[in-house]
């Protein structure tokens, strides 16, 4: 049965598959977050093999994957998504290399058996719309599952901490509610994200805490936007200083991993190996 936070990102998704299918590619910002996850997903995945995109949405990574020469099942909780990725996966001639679209939460896998998959991913925030806090580490509990032996699982999620510092330029009428921003930053809660949305918010501590009560071994957490707090100033600044956005992008990548970058960062990513 879904509870209320489920059927607020339900009802939201259902309404946006379109522009969360185009959110990671529509300026720098934004593909600072899609080309960072995918260079740890390079860096990580094994040389081929079936995966699992967990919450996949509109189908972004399932079709990067597959391009890369991947299987991948997608599973989405909203079937709005999985009939825009059905879409687009058919115009981009991977039909083949998609195995499976299935409804579903990642709180739930048991349509698959364990040891599955050769490697499971869920990106750009399911984890994060999962409430209450036990039912997000059922949800890692069946990730693992699913995922084979030394497999590995990627998992983003969004930031607090990286969300309170772009709030000032961002979403300054969200601090008039002092109630409802004290929860927030006590707790990661918000039940105004998009403004009718749930979303817990996580520190870096947070989501490896998580990991690290379940059978996995973390390889690395990384800071997808880094330092860059801000979509205006991120996208001005690589408009208009082309060469000097490169060399930030390059040192971007040197010190994404770093702790406090981690948990400065909109989205941030745990890899851990299934034990």
């Amino acid at each position: 049965m879904e509870n209320k936070e489920t059927k607020l990102t339900k009802k939201m998704y259902a309404a946006c598959a379109t522009r969360e299918w185009g959110r990671l590619v529509q300026d720098p910002f934004h593909r600072l977050e899609f080309e960072t996850t995918m260079r740890y997903l390079k860096k990580h995945l094994p040389k081929n093999g079936l995966i699992l995109d967990a919450g996949g949405g509109p189908g972004r990574y399932t079709i990067e994957l597959a391009k890369l020469g991947y299987d991948v099942v997608l599973l989405d909780l909203v079937p709005e998504n999985l009939d825009f990725a059905q879409k687009q996966i058919a115009k981009s001639g991977m039909t083949k290399r998609i195995k499976r679209i299935d409804p579903g939460t990642i709180t739930d896998l048991s349509r698959y058996p364990g040891n599955s998959f050769d490697a499971v991913i869920c990106l750009g925030g399911p984890l994060s719309h999962v409430h209450p806090a036990k039912m997000r580490a059922k949800a890692v509990s069946e990730l693992l599952r699913v995922a084979g032996r030394n497999a590995p699982v990627f998992v983003s999620v969004m930031g607090k901490y990286g969300v309170m510092l772009a709030t000032p330029e961002g979403w300054p009428r969200e601090v008039n509610d002092k109630k409802a921003f004290q929860r927030f930053s006590r707790t990661g809660d918000d039940y105004h994200w998009c403004g009718h949305g749930y979303c817990h918010f996580f520190t870096a501590q947070e989501l490896k805490t998580l990991f690290s009560e379940s059978k996995a071994k973390t390889l690395e957490m990384v800071g997808l936007e880094g330092l860059n707090s801000s979509c205006r100033i991120t996208n001005q600044f690589a408009k208009e200083y082309p060469k000097a956005w490169k060399n930030w992008v390059d040192a971007h990548y040197q010190i994404c991993t770093q702790p406090s970058v981690v948990d400065a960062s909109g989205h941030m990513m745990i890899i851990v190996r299934k034990k």
